[in-house]
């Protein structure tokens, strides 16, 4: 049972109920489905970015306050409903059979959480106005914002086409951290002053370490089950093999990048303290 879920879908008028391919995950049918779309947006992304930073040069930074606002309690409170709803999914299956095949059973990959997994997806490519307030404003345009952004999205084409069932694990993670980061830019738009955005960094550098035994675990337990029977393992894991390994590959760099971004922002020599720092989100 999923009361919130099933209290949402209660008030949604019978004549706005989506078709198929836009609730569940239809490769080459849902909206932005296949590689040459996904590429063709995030080329376009970076292009916007690059494009619109070379037309603000010499120009004065826009303040866009009230948008950027708006902009940011939107995906603050999208990230936290989105978070409660798949919390409330993923915890009965957690209860009844365990972690393990919360992470990894076929079963544990249902036709809700595939929803939400969508709706996630597409919630990364609204993120990506955040690159482009950053280049209207003037702000430094840092490597691991830009990157981040766009590898974030290209993750989770992957791990919807992969059928993962651990991706639970980065997505639950990666919203509760949003939820915090986005209200913190929301605050900090109109004024307040936060003392905690040192912590933000913190979280997500923690958020990618668990991540990382998670996907990790789900990783060893399918390749060990599938081709080293002779190793100790808790049973197979769903999910394509490709799909695994990018993960694993774009979260590992993921960890280091914000380690060395927190090391180059917090932890200056007395020299360069004084100088402004790269901002990411």
């Amino acid at each position: 049972m999923a009361p919130l879920a099933d209290a949402l879908l209660s008030v949604i008028p019978k004549e706005w109920h989506l078709p198929s391919h836009l609730t569940s995950y239809q490769p080459g049918v849902t909206p932005l489905s296949t590689v040459p779309v996904v590429v063709a947006c995030l080329i376009g992304y970076l292009t916007t970015i690059f494009s619109l930073r070379e037309v603000m040069r010499g120009r004065e930074p826009m303040k866009l306050t009230t948008l950027f606002q708006f902009h940011n309690i939107y995906l603050t409170a999208g990230s936290g409903l989105l978070l409660v709803l798949m919390v409330e999914e993923i915890l009965p299956i957690w209860w009844k059979g365990g972690l393990f095949t919360a992470m990894c059973a076929d079963d544990s990959w249902t036709s809700r959480l595939e929803f939400y997994y969508m709706i996630n997806y597409y919630i990364k490519y609204v993120e990506l106005a955040d690159t482009v307030f950053l280049v209207l404003k003037k702000k430094p345009l840092a490597f691991l914002h830009v990157f981040h952004h766009a590898a974030t999205a290209l993750l989770c084409f992957t791990q919807l086409n992969g059928r993962t069932s651990v991706s639970w694990v980065p997505i639950v993670l990666n919203l509760t951290v949003h939820v915090f980061m986005y209200y913190y830019y929301w605050a900090t738009a109109g004024g307040r002053k936060i003392w905690w955005k040192k912590y933000l960094t913190t979280m997500q550098i923690t958020q990618f370490i668990i991540d990382l035994v998670a996907v990790y675990f789900a990783s060893y337990s399918y390749f060990s089950a599938t081709y080293w029977p002779h190793l100790p393992s808790f049973g197979s894991c769903s999910g394509t093999e490709g799909a695994a390994l990018f993960g694993c590959a774009l979260l590992t760099s993921y960890l280091f990048l914000f380690i060395d971004f927190y090391v180059r922002t917090y932890k200056k020599s007395p020299a360069s303290r004084g100088k402004p720092a790269a901002k990411s989100l």
